[in-house]
């Protein structure tokens, strides 16, 4: 091949590859309080993902999840609810129903791996849609990793940094 053409195939840029999240209520709750420590990333990792557009497949229990949290924090319960509906409403981000098949296989890996009931059902639902789950949460980070990938806002930006 002449020196001129593989110059230009060297040159052309990599496509980028989608990646798929499930992205654990305590990266929004965390991305939405300046005061708490690993904000800059979780806001980053968020923008990063929604800039890219790619897909985040998350649980409807993310919705009570996250105006708890943030009425607990800010003792603004009308405040929250609204957080967690634009939450919700965000471009690329699909809502999973805890239907009984979800229910079923979240049970099965709350009791296989020692889980909480809300990290199985994360868990569950990035089994099933082959995402990788994005979570403040140690715990569920690491128990879930045995099932599915599991970083921290920090490590997913350097993923997509890399």
């Amino acid at each position: 091949m002449p020196a001129r053409k593989r110059a230009a195939r060297a040159s052309r840029p990599k496509p980028r590859v989608a990646l798929r999240y499930t992205v654990d209520a305590s990266v929004f709750v965390n991305a939405f309080n300046p005061h708490e420590d690993g904000h800059a990333a979780s806001l980053q990792i968020l923008s990063a993902i929604q800039k890219r557009g790619d897909p985040v497949i998350v649980p409807t229990l993310i919705v009570p999840e996250i105006s708890a949290a943030v009425a607990r924090a800010t003792d603004d319960s009308a405040g929250a609810v609204r957080y967690a509906l634009a939450t919700i409403a965000l471009p690329h981000l699909t809502l999973v129903s805890l239907t009984a098949a979800v229910a079923r296989q979240a049970s099965d890996l709350a009791a296989a791996h020692r889980l909480r009931g809300a990290d199985a059902v994360y868990l569950a639902v990035a089994r099933r849609y082959g995402t990788t789950i994005v979570s403040r949460d140690e715990e569920q980070r690491s128990r879930g990793g045995a099932v599915v990938g599991c970083r921290t806002p920090e490590e997913a930006l350097r993923v997509l940094d890399a």
